[in-house]
């Protein structure tokens, strides 16, 4: 398989074999189900969709009700497809463990996940400007503004793309090559080397 679904669980530290103290990120990785297999010839791709998180009945519609029973499955709250590796067959209601793809000190992983929203921000933390400068010659409250930004009579307009204050985070970001320290598959637990992105609780994408 090429990766799973999980859920950010917190960060901890661990000491190395150089007796380093090295941050590191608990990630709980599955167990997925996997709710459809996707084949070239009926799909024109390869691709397994794996489910992971139990979803209220309630709050599931009718079309992924089916969806879910087609698999032999509960409802499930997290949907994700990966492309598809044929190393193992796989089949509609199969479950996949986080031993089933992660080794530790061999494997190296992807980690996509949405980052922590900081709402609207100016430029001195959204870009890292460092501001207008000193609090002489007349400034007055100008310490974290842009200043100028060269626009005049030509273009007599902001280009597209210009660094300013706007919307900061809540975004999909991808880290790549992790290095995972520990498997802990009788709790479905991954610890992975430094930080990935999102809030504790936060849903994750680990490819391998």
């Amino acid at each position: 398989m090429p990766g799973l679904i999980g859920k950010k669980v917190g960060m901890i530290s661990v000491f190395g074999a150089d007796g380093k103290n090295i941050p590191c990120t608990v990630v709980e990785a599955g167990p997925c189900v996997v709710t459809q297999v996707r084949t070239v010839e009926t799909d024109g791709y390869s691709a397994v969709q794996l489910a992971y998180d139990e979803k209220k009945e309630k709050r599931t519609s009718k079309a992924l009700k089916g969806h879910f029973e087609k698999a032999g499955t509960t409802p499930k709250k997290k949907l994700v497809e990966f492309e598809a590796d044929f190393e193992r067959e796989l089949k509609l209601g199969d479950t996949i463990t986080v031993a089933d793809v992660f080794t530790e000190g061999v494997k190296f992983v992807d980690v996509v996940g949405t980052s922590k929203g900081k709402g609207f921000q100016g430029v001195v933390k959204r870009h890292g400007f460092a501001g207008v400068g000193g609090e002489t010659h007349g400034q007055h409250n100008r310490l974290r503004h842009p200043g100028s930004m060269g626009a005049s009579s030509w273009p007599s307009r902001v280009f597209p793309g210009m660094r300013m204050a706007g919307h900061m985070g809540a975004e999909r970001v991808k880290v790549f090559n992790l290095e995972v320290l520990k498997v802990i598959p009788e709790n479905n637990l991954l610890v992975i080397k430094g930080s990935v992105p999102g809030a504790k609780g936060s849903y994750i994408i680990l490819e391998a």
